[in-house]
C-alpha cells in the first residue's frame, strides 16, 4: 500500500512523527508521504524511522493558501530541503497562526473561559498550535462531548470563537515548493467549494500559477467524484495522486492509511507512474533529512 497525505502531531495529527512512520511500517505501506499543515519540523524524525524499516518516505508539507471561498491547501511533495523562500512562507504563515490563536484565546477570555496558549501547548509541546488543539481542549475540559462539537459549538465558521485564518500566496508557496526541490500539487479540490461548471476553468489558472499534481481522490469525495476530478485533471494536464489525509486512530472515522474515497486502497500508479517519474533522481533514503539543516525551521 501507498499513502501521499497524511499528518503527525507536527501539526494536527496525533503520533509525533516517529510513531506516525513506525504506524506507516506496520500498516505494511511501501510508500508514505508526511504532510503537516505549515512545517517541516517532524521529517527528519519520519526520515529515520523509514529508513529503518524500509518504508520509502515521501518529505512532504501542506501549505494553507490565501483564497476568497472554502479553503486551499497546497501540497508540497518530495521536499529534498526547506529553501529559505519555503521557510520564510512557513514563517509568515506561523506568525498568522499564532496571532489567530491569540484572538481566539480573547473570545474565549470573553465569554468567561480563561485559558493561555502555554496551556494549549502543554499537551501539544511538537505542534503548531491551531483549532484543532483548541479543540481537544474543550473537550477535556467537559465543553463539548468530541472535536466536532467544539467546532460546531465554538470554533466553526460562524462560531462564537472562530477566526479565520489568513493563507500565503499561491505563486510564492508554489516557487517555495519547487526551490525545495518538491512539486506543489493541490489537495482535495472539491474544498474550493467551487462548482463543477467552474471547477476547469478554475484548476486551469491554478497550474498557471505554477501547480503540476491534483489529488484526485481523498476521502472527502465520492469515488465517483474522485474519477471527475481525474479527467479534469487529465484534460488540463495535471498529474494525479491520491491520499488518506489521516491524522491519527479514531481521530475521523473515514480517514485510514493507506485508503481514499470510498475506503478503497490507494493504488500504486499514482507513486509508480504519477508521482515517481516526477521526482527524478530523488535519494529515496532521504539523507538530507536525517539530520536537522540549519536552515530549517522548528
Amino acid at each position: 500500500m501507498i499513502d501521499l497525505h497524511s499528518h503527525s502531531a507536527a501539526s494536527d495529527g496525533i503520533l509525533p512523527p516517529d510513531q506516525a512512520a513506525r504506524y506507516a511500517a506496520q500498516k505494511k505501506l511501501t510508500v508514505w508521504a508526511l504532510t503537516d499543515h505549515d512545517t517541516v519540523a517532524g521529517l527528519p524524525d519520519a526520515a529515520k524511522v523509514c529508513v529503518e524499516t524500509g518504508v520509502t518516505f515521501i518529505p512532504g508539507c501542506e501549505l494553507n493558501i490565501e483564497w476568497p471561498t472554502g479553503e486551499f491547501h497546497l501540497l508540497g511533495l518530495g521536499l529534498r530541503r526547506c529553501s529559505k523562500e519555503l521557510e520564510s512562507v512557513i514563517d509568515d504563515l506561523t506568525q498568522d497562526r499564532n496571532q489567530r490563536n491569540e484572538e481566539i484565546i480573547s473570545k474565549m477570555s470573553a465569554d468567561g473561559i480563561e485559558v493561555s496558549i502555554e496551556e494549549i501547548k502543554s499537551d501539544f509541546a511538537f505542534a503548531q498550535i491551531g483549532r484543532p488543539h483548541f479543540a481537544a481542549w474543550i473537550v477535556k475540559k467537559g465543553l463539548a462531548k468530541n472535536k466536532q462539537a467544539a467546532f460546531d459549538k465554538y470554533l466553526g465558521v460562524g462560531r462564537p470563537w472562530y477566526v479565520p485564518h489568513h493563507g500565503a500566496d499561491l505563486s510564492e508557496a508554489c516557487q517555495a515548493i519547487s526551490s525545495s526541490g518538491g512539486i506543489p500539487v493541490i489537495a482535495h479540490p472539491k474544498s474550493l467549494y467551487v462548482s463543477w461548471g467552474k471547477m476547469e476553468d478554475v484548476l486551469l489558472q491554478v497550474k498557471e500559477a505554477g501547480v503540476q499534481g491534483l489529488e484526485a481522490y481523498h476521502p472527502g469525495i465520492r469515488p465517483g467524484e474522485g474519477i471527475r476530478l481525474e479527467k479534469i485533471a487529465r484534460k488540463l494536464g495535471f498529474f494525479v495522486t491520491a491520499g488518506s489525509d489521516f491524522h491519527g486512530q479514531g481521530v475521523r472515522a473515514d480517514r485510514h492509511l493507506g485508503r481514499t474515497c470510498g475506503d478503497k486502497e490507494i493504488e500504486e500508479r499514482f507513486w509508480l507512474e504519477e508521482l515517481k517519474p516526477r521526482l527524478g533522481d530523488f535519494d529515496f533514503k532521504n539523507t538530507d533529512w536525517l539530520t536537522r539543516p540549519e536552515n530549517q525551521s522548528e
